[in-house]
C-alpha cells in the first residue's frame, strides 16, 4: 500500500482511480464493509482503491477537547493495508485546510489530483469551509466530471449502528467483548519492542514494552493478551496499559509479560490483542506489593485465556 502525506494540487493526475473519504478510525464492520464493496467496484473498473482521510483528525482540529482515538495513526496504515486497500492519502488538517471552499476540495483534489471515477461517502458526510459541502454537492459537481457517487452501507449489530463512537465507548469502560464484537476482529495495538528501565526482571516479571499515544480509547489497567509477530507462534500474556503509577511512571506505555517466554526481542515489530480487562491499573505501595498482584493478574488472565481457547 502506498502512504501518501503530501501532494502537488498543481499536478493534474493521468491515472484514475475508487475513492473514499472518512476518519476511518477503528476499520470496525461498517469500514470493512465499505472497502469490500469498493473493492469490487475497483476490480470492475480496474482501478485502484483509494482511501482519503487526515491527520490530525477534523474533529481534533476544531475541539479542544477532542473524543479519543481507537488507533493510533500506525495501527490505521498496518489495518487499511491488510483490508487491500492500495493507496492511503492522509492530508494535513490545517487552516489552510479547514477554509478550502467546497468546490475547491473537489475540483482540486478529488478530479485533478485524484482523478475520483468512483466515490463512496455517508450521506450525511459534510466537508469544505464551514461544512459547505455535502452528498447532493458530491453528486451534482460528479455528473460534471465523469465521477460517481454512492453513499456508504450502514451496519447494524444488536439493533443499533455500528460506529466508532460505540467502539469508542465500550473500549474506555473496558467493555472489550463489545468492542471486539463491532470491530469484527480482536481489538490490536501494535509497535516495535523498546528497552524500558527493566524493573519488570527484578520481580521475575520481564515485560515487552510499547510506547503509546496517550490520546488512545482502551481503559488503563491489566488485560489479558495474546501476541503476534516474535516468531511464528501466538505467545498470551497479561499486559498493563498506562502510566504505570507504582514506579511513577509519565508516559502511556503497554507493557506485557508473556507466559513462557524469555527471549530477548527489542526491536521486533509486535502486534498486541487485548481480550480481556482484568482491573483497574493502581499505585502499589512497593514492588513486592506489585508482584503479589501481578501474580494473581497473571493467573486471572490464563483462566479467561484457556475458556477462550
Amino acid at each position: 500500500m502506498n502512504f501518501i502525506r503530501h501532494i502537488d494540487t498543481q499536478k493534474k493526475n493521468n491515472s484514475a482511480c475508487v475513492a473514499t473519504i472518512g476518519n476511518f478510525d477503528g476499520l470496525h464492520l461498517g469500514h470493512q464493509k465499505i472497502i469490500s464493496k469498493l473493492k469490487q467496484k475497483a476490480q470492475e473498473l480496474q482501478l485502484p482503491l483509494t482511501v482519503l482521510s487526515f491527520e490530525p483528525l477534523p474533529a481534533e482540529y476544531f475541539s479542544p477537547n477532542p473524543p479519543t482515538r481507537i488507533y493510533p495513526l500506525r495501527d490505521k496504515i498496518r489495518l487499511l493495508e491488510q483490508l487491500g486497500v492500495n493507496n492511503f492519502l492522509c492530508l494535513k488538517f490545517d487552516k489552510a485546510f479547514a477554509n478550502m471552499p467546497p468546490e475547491v476540495f473537489v475540483k482540486d483534489i478529488l478530479q485533478d489530483y485524484l482523478n475520483v471515477k468512483h466515490l463512496a461517502v455517508g450521506d450525511d458526510f459534510k466537508f469544505g469551509y464551514n461544512r459547505g459541502g455535502d452528498f447532493a454537492m458530491l453528486n451534482d459537481l460528479g455528473k460534471h466530471s465523469g465521477m460517481t457517487v454512492v453513499d456508504t452501507p450502514t451496519v447494524e449489530k444488536e439493533a443499533q449502528r455500528v460506529s466508532s463512537t460505540r467502539i469508542r465507548k465500550a473500549l474506555e469502560q473496558g467493555d472489550i467483548s463489545l468492542a471486539n464484537s463491532l470491530l469484527g476482529y480482536n481489538y490490536q495495538l501494535s509497535g516495535r519492542v523498546r528497552h524500558g528501565e527493566k524493573r519488570g526482571r527484578t520481580i521475575n516479571f520481564p515485560t515487552l514494552n510499547l510506547k503509546l499515544p496517550e490520546n488512545i480509547s482502551p481503559k488503563r489497567g491489566v488485560y489479558a493478551v495474546r501476541v503476534h509477530g516474535l516468531n511464528d507462534s501466538i505467545h498470551t500474556g497479561v499486559a498493563n496499559l498506562g502510566n504505570r503509577p507504582t514506579v511513577s511512571g509519565s508516559r502511556n506505555r503497554l507493557e506485557v509479560h508473556l507466559f513462557d517466554f524469555s527471549d530477548s526481542v527489542y526491536g521486533k515489530y509486535v502486534c498486541v490483542e487485548l481480550l480481556e480487562f482484568i482491573r483497574e491499573e493502581k499505585r502499589f505501595e512497593n514492588l513486592d506489593k506489585l508482584k503479589e498482584q501481578i501474580l494473581i493478574d497473571a493467573e486471572k488472565a490464563k483462566t479467561l485465556i484457556a475458556k477462550m481457547t
